[in-house]
């Protein structure tokens, strides 16, 4: 069934005027994407929802409030963990960036044979070499795509066990890295199919949307803003930065 709302009406996306709200005042210059094909963006019109992907959604809210905002996405499709590494690291840091968000291991994760540790060692090697050069690292906790009304039924249990698995760990890793992590495979709609793509692995135009949303949400807890610096040490000191 499609959704009955519009972005304008969605209560899980951003209100008019909210990401400027969020975003006002961010240090950030210099933004790069690494991932497979949600970095990239494969993401289903949805009726009402602009179609434009959620990384170049992003990267548009933060240069509205900094016009300079240089971007690059590095995401390509159909590269599992290592291969992210591999082929996009390089060049991200050759970037210069202050800001890398690294979203991978759900192709890995689509096979029953996923390795956890090792698609957890990739992330850490990035996520370790973004962090020595200064920039913040965002990481996604995604979707499950177990739900999509187009993945069979008999696959169901073992696909959401190893995406489930997989947000878990990639969770444990930004705590312990110092990620800006972004969870979404607990988001009240992650079950809601309208969030889903007809090809069973990517979501549609509405889950970019709420994707959005979620990242500017988390973005604006980790940057000072136009207030206090005292406040921000202090701020800083209790959460262990």
């Amino acid at each position: 069934m499609p959704s009955t709302f519009t972005e304008s009406t969605d209560p899980h996306c951003l209100r008019p005027g909210e990401a400027d709200e969020l975003l006002r005042g961010h240090p950030w210059r210099r933004f790069v994407a690494l991932g497979d094909s949600v970095v990239e963006g494969m993401c289903e019109p949805t009726p009402g929802y602009p179609d434009v992907q959620w990384v170049d959604r992003v990267a548009a809210e933060l240069t509205a409030v900094r016009p300079e905002l240089a971007y690059r996405n590095l995401g390509r499709r159909g590269l599992r963990a290592h291969q992210v590494r591999a082929t996009q690291l390089a060049p991200a840091l050759a970037f210069a960036p202050d800001l890398a968000l690294v979203v991978c291991g759900g192709n890995d994760a689509f096979h029953p044979a996923y390795d956890a540790e090792a698609v957890d060692a990739e992330l850490t090697a990035m996520i370790t070499a973004l962090r020595d050069v200064g920039a913040d690292v965002i990481t996604v906790g995604m979707f499950d795509v177990s739900h999509s009304p187009a993945v069979p039924e008999h696959l169901r249990p073992g696909l959401g066990e190893r995406m489930r698995r997989l947000s878990a760990h990639t969770a444990g890793l930004a705590e312990r890295l110092n990620t800006i992590h972004v969870h979404l495979t607990d988001h009240p709609l992650t079950a809601d199919p309208t969030l889903y793509s007809t090809d069973g692995r990517h979501g549609s135009a509405r889950s970019d949307a709420i994707a959005t949303a979620q990242t500017l949400r988390t973005l604006s807890r980790r940057h000072p803003g136009p207030v206090d610096h005292e406040v921000i040490a202090t701020t800083r000191r209790r959460d262990g930065q």
